[in-house]
């Protein structure tokens, strides 16, 4: 099995909805975001993906969240921005693009403090 990784860092402010604690008050986050790909393929010239092309749709995803108060964002209206639900978001997003190999996406809201989802 073959796996690739990129990480990108992105910044938004959000506030969790029903939560009885200070998360509950808008406030921001320098996220860290990895992405993962793998299969037991590779393709002719011996790459799972190329890195430039995981990267430009990272980006696009990431884009869409940068600078942003997630709470306003389509998707976020309905669905509490976690960072678990975070993690779903962009892992549904990549897989539009990568299909099957997606494998999991860490979304990391601190230095310390990460989620993720596979499936």
């Amino acid at each position: 099995m073959y796996r690739v990784r990129v990480i990108k860092s992105f910044a938004s402010a959000h506030n969790l909805r029903e939560y009885e604690g200070d998360c509950e008050n808008l406030h921001g986050h320098n996220w860290k975001v990895e992405a993962y790909l793998a299969s037991d393929k590779l393709d002719k010239i011996g790459m799972l993906v190329d890195f430039k092309v995981l990267k430009k749709h990272l980006n696009e995803i990431l884009d869409g969240l940068d600078h942003k108060y997630i709470n306003e964002l389509e998707y976020f209206k309905t669905v509490n921005p976690t960072s678990e639900n975070m993690c779903r978001y962009i892992y549904d997003r990549l897989k539009e693009n990568f299909g099957s190999m997606v494998e999991r996406v860490v979304v990391w809201e601190s230095d310390n403090a990460a989620a993720e989802y596979w499936e």
